[in-house]
């Protein structure tokens, strides 16, 4: 699908406009939203599971859910983003879920003769995508209320204020979580190898 660009000195139109013309249908104001906003739900996606590949499913299926429920979309301070984000985080707690059941499983099968892909090992020599999985999974230990302000925002990039409107608390709140938070991630990750 190709999107035409406003002309120079057009208004651009707002995130809610857009999606209040997608939910009656329209394709092109959906995909200016995508325009808009794929980057950084990627990037969101790739802070969440350190794998370019997870990153891209979940980006995919983050809009895909978007374009299915765009009439019931929730928006902070009229930026998608908040929405996008949650979403996109759902939809990897989920399938890291489905993932660790496949892993239960598999191990109940009986050992094969089968040999591990050396893909596998390339993967885990991989300095920056090593580094990432540990700080989520220390991100993962967090009590909730302090994940979602991690994941929001300093994963999410979202400002505070967005972060501290999206979950319904005081901005101070937020900014009191992101703060415990830091503390319990610094010590963790001091004490991993």
């Amino acid at each position: 699908m190709t999107i035409a660009k406003p002309p120079r000195g057009a208004a651009i139109a707002s995130d809610v406009e857009l999606w209040s013309r997608a939910a009656d249908g329209d394709r092109q104001a959906f995909g200016e939203l995508f325009e808009r906003h794929v980057e950084a739900v990627w990037n969101h996606a790739y802070r969440l599971t350190a794998s370019w590949s997870q990153a891209e499913d979940l980006t995919s299926s983050t809009f895909l859910l978007a374009w299915r429920k765009c009439r019931e979309m929730r928006l902070v301070r009229d930026s998608a983003l908040p929405w996008l984000y949650t979403v996109a985080g759902n939809l990897a707690r989920d399938e890291r879920r489905g993932t660790t059941r496949f892993l239960h499983a598999l191990r109940r099968v009986p050992d094969s003769s089968v040999s591990a892909d050396h893909a596998d090992d390339v993967a885990r020599r991989v300095d920056g995508d090593a580094r990432m999985a540990r700080i989520l999974a220390a991100v993962r230990s967090l009590p909730r209320a302090e994940r979602q302000a991690v994941e929001l925002c300093l994963l999410g990039e979202l400002p505070v204020p967005d972060a501290a409107e999206f979950l319904g608390v005081a901005e101070v709140s937020v900014r009191s979580r992101l703060s415990r938070a830091r503390a319990k991630l610094r010590t963790k990750l001091r004490e991993q190898p």
